[in-house]
């Protein structure tokens, strides 16, 4: 049986590739071409680039565009001498297909009046979540921000895609330390007076704009480009390069993905979530990646973009009412803020489900009550949940039984026994977050990557403690034991590695305040040094000061089903494995 829980590639959709890619010398695919017997190719066009061409040709409502395959790039991610600059015949495909964009967008990129915008995404035929590069909002300028503006009305809105751009255009492709302009932006905010920053208007960040331009000039001895080609030019090869950063070649050296795949580029139309309330940004599961249950799981932001998901610094709302921990969450959820959106959304989840025969993990955004999807993929999930997930898919038909032996790990069905907390242990809980990633462990308290490590060594448990993680906690994560994080949710950067590392895991934990430069974390009145002892469960959330006691689960009925088919297969007893 193949691993679950390793990073692998979705066949997109179901059938495996049966000729080679057409035109394979054409380094740039469209979305809704490039397809042999309608299916895409990961390993050129990356998980993320495949599950857009495949979606697009099925007719899913995905924001036009295009990939740059990964062979086009391998030259940038493995020369570290070579300059940021792309190819000339590079260059002038990306420019053809840019147009091609244009016409089927209806707009024009670095146009005054109507400027098309664009986000270059990182993407490889292996998920590696959070470890490569992506740039939105590409094509604003001092001009083109004023014409975004005009046509939608909004010029709180364009300002914060313009801000958004600078800042993350200044981090990723011209190397200014991200927290450098977080700094700026808490400044800003602790003068105003102001704690969120949807609280902060359109002069808002006019007058922080001057500020991070300065910032980038006083840094890179150059001003930030307002030449909209040149900023997709010098994304595109960011992206390409970001392939060979320090997290991402420390993920595949954990994860045993080889080095030489490269990571193909895809170039979108930019939606946007940050439009107002009637818009959006989340991330779904067709079913439960902890559990295995079936149904629409996950988490959604009104009025953001799908960074502010994602990256743990913002708490989401539930997608669903039925996820709701309160009435007052219950009203939050996208079902009930959105409910003809969240009705079409249903819809197209099942309809990606089946036609790629496994459980998605799929990103969507709404920008003014209409629909886009942003990525497929499929969804990583803990091992009661692999084992479920297959059964259950094998009960539906969508895959055979001998298809559901095979995608559960061995080891998979070993870590279903993790112990978990009795039920009057659970009570002394410090604090109860989600639960992202089941199991219960205790170790000693770590507040930073590097003390992670250094108490690891030997073989003692950590708990990796974090306000949020980040792609940079990579090794820190890779050490612990288990994780807490006191902001994020259920879809967020700790728990999606949590899950797919096989890590217990507790995000959200809010009645936490975690401290990395004092080396503590309060609860009420109790503080927690590090080194201190602590217990987490990932199954139920709960988060207790010292040891606790623990009880074995008993398997359940999945699992007997499970080893009944394996030997009917044939296959070895995957519990004497």
């Amino acid at each position: 049986m193949a691993p679950d829980s390793t990073p692998t590639a979705q066949t997109l959709p179901i059938r495996r590739l049966e000729a080679p890619q057409e035109g394979a010398a054409d380094p740039v695919v469209a979305f809704g071409s490039g397809l042999v017997h309608g299916v895409a190719d990961p390993r050129r066009l990356g998980n993320k680039g495949a599950g857009l061409v495949a979606m697009a040709g099925l007719g899913i409502p995905v924001p036009p565009g295009f990939v740059i395959a990964a062979e086009a790039g391998r030259g940038l991610a493995d020369d570290d001498a070579l300059p940021a600059a792309l190819p000339r015949a590079l260059v002038t495909r990306i420019d053809a297909a840019v147009a091609a964009l244009e016409r089927r967008a209806g707009a024009r990129f670095g146009d005054a009046t109507d400027p098309l915008l664009l986000s270059v995404r990182s993407g490889a035929a292996v998920s590696m979540p959070g470890m490569m590069d992506s740039i939105l909002n590409l094509g604003l300028n001092d001009r083109t921000v004023e014409g975004l503006a005009a046509r939608s009305g909004d010029p709180r809105f364009a300002y914060d895609c313009y801000r958004r751009l600078v800042q993350s255009f200044g981090s990723v492709v011209m190397g200014v330390p991200s927290h450098r302009f977080e700094t700026l932006l808490d400044e800003h905010k602790e003068a105003r007076g102001i704690d969120r920053d949807s609280d902060l208007t359109a002069a808002d960040w006019q007058a922080l704009l001057p500020r991070f331009f300065e910032l980038v000039a006083a840094r890179c001895d150059r001003p930030f480009p307002q030449d909209p080609a040149e900023q997709l030019r010098a994304a595109v090869a960011a992206v390409f390069r970001s392939w060979m950063n320090p997290r991402a070649v420390a993920f595949r050296a954990l994860h045993g993905i080889a080095g030489d795949l490269g990571t193909a580029v895809t170039v979108q139309a930019m939606v946007f979530g940050n439009r107002g309330p009637d818009s959006g940004t989340g991330v779904l599961f067709t079913r439960d990646p902890s559990t295995g249950a079936p149904g629409l799981c996950g988490e959604f932001l009104a009025d953001a973009q799908g960074e502010d998901v994602v990256s743990g610094t913002h708490d989401p709302d539930p997608l669903t009412a039925g996820q709701a921990a309160a009435p007052g969450d219950a009203d939050r959820s996208m079902e009930r803020r959105l409910p003809a959106v969240f009705a079409e959304l249903r819809a197209v989840a099942a309809r990606l489900e089946r036609a790629f025969g496994d459980m998605q993990d799929i990103e969507f955004t709404v920008e003014a009550g209409r629909l886009f999807i942003l990525q497929t993929r499929a969804g990583k999930r803990s091992p009661e949940a692999a084992v479920r997930i297959a059964v259950d898919l094998a009960d539906e038909g969508v895959i055979t039984r001998a298809e559901a032996v095979r995608r559960v790990d061995p080891q998979a069905l070993d870590e279903l026994l993790r112990p978990t907390l009795t039920p009057d242990a659970r009570a002394a809980a410090l604090a109860v977050g989600l639960p992202a990633s089941p199991g219960a462990v205790t170790g000693r308290a770590a507040f930073t990557t590097e003390d992670a490590v250094r108490l690891s060594f030997g073989g003692a448990p950590v708990i990796l403690c974090r306000p949020e993680t980040s792609p940079e906690d990579i090794h820190g994560m890779h050490a612990a034991a288990g994780i807490v994080t006191a902001r994020g949710g259920f879809t967020s950067h700790a728990a999606t590695v949590a899950r797919g590392m096989g890590r217990p895991c507790v995000c959200g934990a809010r009645a936490l305040r975690i401290d990395p430069d004092r080396g503590e974390m309060t609860a009420g009145e109790v503080v927690v040094h590090t080194g201190d002892l602590l217990t987490i469960d990932g199954g139920s959330g709960a988060v207790l000061l010292g040891t606790a006691s623990l009880m074995c689960p008993q398997p359940d009925d999945a699992v007997a089903r499970l080893l009944g088919w394996a030997r009917e297969c044939g296959a070895a007893d995957p519990a004497n494995d």
